[in-house]
C-alpha cells in the first residue's frame, strides 16, 4: 500500500543506460529503479550540495584573498563531488576511482598547508614531495588489492593527521578568547555533520533490506529522505565546507593577518572569512598622502 500520494516504485531492473555495474561497491539505493539514465538518483544529485558548496568556497576564497592554496583546496573537493556524481550515475569502476582517490589528493594539500607551516622554502617543498609519494604509494596499493576499506581507512587517517595538527597549530597561535570560540563552533559543527552523515551512511549499509522496504512502502518521492548515503553527501559536504573555514581562519593568524578579517555566517549556517572592507582597497600610504 502507498502512503498518501507515493509513487509505487517499479521492480528494479538488470541494467540501465550505463550497463551492468562493475564498480567494486553499489549501495543500498536500487539502481535504475527512477530513470533508465541514472544509476543511484539519489545518490548521484545529493552531490550537487556539495559541488556547490566547493564552488562558493571557491569563490569566495578568490574574493577574499586566501591565497592559491585554498584555491587548490577548493578546486581539489569540487572534483570530488563530480566525480562521486559520475560513479553514483554510473556505479562503473573508472568512476568510482574518480571519485575515491581525488579524495586523498585534495586532502594531501591541507596536509601540505599546515605541516609546512615555519618551514624554510626548501623543506616545505618536502613536505609536499613526501605526503605526494605518500599519496601514489596508496594509490598503487589500492589499485592492485582494489579494496575499498584501504582507501577508506587512508582516508579517515590522513584527515585525523591533519586536523590534530591544525589543532595544535590553533591551541599555539590563537589566544583571543573571541576568535577561540569561533573556533571551537567551526569544528564543532564540522564534526557534527560528518558524524550525523556517517551515522546515516552506515545504518543505510546495515539495514539495506529495512529501509528498501521502508521506501517501497512509502513509494516516491518520500522514499528519497530515506537514502542513508544522500544524507552522507549533505553531512560531509558541509563538514568539510567547514574545515576549509577553519583552515583559512587559521591561516590568516599563522600569517598575522587576522586583523584584517571577520568571521560572518549567512542563514546561521553557512560560515565565510571575509575581508573587512578597509582592507579590500589597497591603502594609501602616508607618504602618498602628503603628495595631496
Amino acid at each position: 500500500m502507498v502512503f498518501l500520494w507515493g509513487r509505487p516504485y517499479p521492480d528494479a531492473p538488470v541494467s540501465g543506460f550505463w550497463g551492468t555495474p562493475t564498480s567494486t561497491i553499489d549501495w543500498c539505493e536500487e539502481n535504475y529503479v527512477v530513470t533508465h539514465y541514472i544509476a543511484e538518483l539519489v545518490n548521484t544529485t545529493t552531490n550537487s550540495a556539495f559541488i556547490a558548496l566547493a564552488t562558493y568556497a571557491f569563490f569566495n576564497a578568490l574574493y577574499n584573498r586566501h591565497g592559491q592554496r585554498f584555491l587548490l583546496v577548493c578546486a581539489g573537493f569540487i572534483t570530488v563531488g563530480i566525480g562521486s556524481w559520475m560513479f553514483h550515475m554510473s556505479l562503473l569502476y573508472e568512476y568510482q576511482l574518480l571519485d575515491e582517490l581525488p579524495m586523498i589528493y585534495a586532502t594531501c594539500v591541507p596536509y601540505w598547508v599546515v605541516f609546512s607551516h615555519g618551514k624554510s622554502r626548501a623543506d616545505s617543498t618536502k613536505v609536499g614531495l613526501q605526503i605526494s609519494a605518500a599519496a601514489l604509494t596508496l594509490t598503487a596499493v589500492y589499485l592492485q588489492f582494489r579494496d575499498p576499506t584501504i582507501h577508506q581507512v587512508a582516508y579517515a587517517v590522513l584527515n585525523a593527521v591533519v586536523l590534530f595538527k591544525s589543532m595544535s597549530l590553533k591551541n599555539a597561535y590563537v589566544k583571543d578568547e573571541k576568535a577561540l570560540a569561533d573556533f571551537r563552533k567551526l569544528l564543532i559543527r564540522g564534526l557534527t555533520y560528518i558524524a550525523l552523515g556517517y551515522l546515516c551512511w552506515n545504518t543505510d549499509i546495515n539495514f539495506c533490506s529495512m529501509y528498501r522496504g521502508a521506501r517501497r512502502a512509502v513509494g516516491m518521492p518520500y522514499g528519497f529522505l530515506l537514502e542513508g548515503h544522500g544524507w552522507w553527501h549533505f553531512g560531509t559536504g558541509l563538514g568539510v565546507y567547514h574545515y576549509i573555514v577553519y583552515l583559512e581562519y587559521l591561516r590568516a593568524f599563522l600569517c598575522h593577518r587576522e586583523h584584517e578579517y571577520e568571521l560572518k555566517w549567512s542563514w546561521k549556517i553557512i560560515p565565510h572569512l571575509d575581508l573587512k572592507p578597509e582592507y579590500r582597497v589597497p591603502q594609501v600610504d602616508a607618504a602618498t598622502k602628503k603628495q595631496h
